[in-house]
């Protein structure tokens, strides 16, 4: 389990901690890790993580996508709330990486990210699952 205190909204690279967890138990395997962020109001992507202009473009984007203050029923936990379940709904709750050699896949300029949706923090919990063989 990866556990993560969000200070609001933001893409948060929790990369390292899902290479050291994975790579430890692999032990030079080949195999698949899953992750899965336990939240409605959060979500997991991989994406690019050498130019922060990508990340900030995508929250612009996502503020275009899932506005807040756009009249949503579901109002009780505050007006960011309904968007960031919307937000959670568009970029997935969880992803799968492959391990190689027993070391995570990823490209280049990929890294691994929880994304924060609400504005206030929060401590976010991300389930870790490998399979290996």
């Amino acid at each position: 389990m990866i556990v993560r205190r969000t200070p609001g909204p933001g893409l948060f690279d929790i990369t390292p901690e899902a290479r050291a967890w994975a790579e430890e138990r692999a032990r030079g395997a080949d195999g698949l890790l899953t992750l899965f962020c336990r939240h409605s109001s959060a979500s997991l992507t991989v994406q690019e993580n050498a130019d922060p202009d990508v990340r900030r473009d995508l929250e612009d984007a996502f503020a275009r996508l899932a506005p807040r203050g756009a009249g949503y029923r579901h109002a009780m936990e505050g007006p960011d709330d309904m968007p960031a379940h919307l937000r959670a709904v568009l970029s997935g709750v969880n992803v799968a990486v492959p391990l190689i050699g027993g070391r995570l896949a990823l490209g280049t300029w990929q890294a691994i990210y929880l994304w924060e949706h609400r504005d206030r923090p929060h401590r976010r919990e991300v389930a870790l699952h490998l399979l290996w063989g």
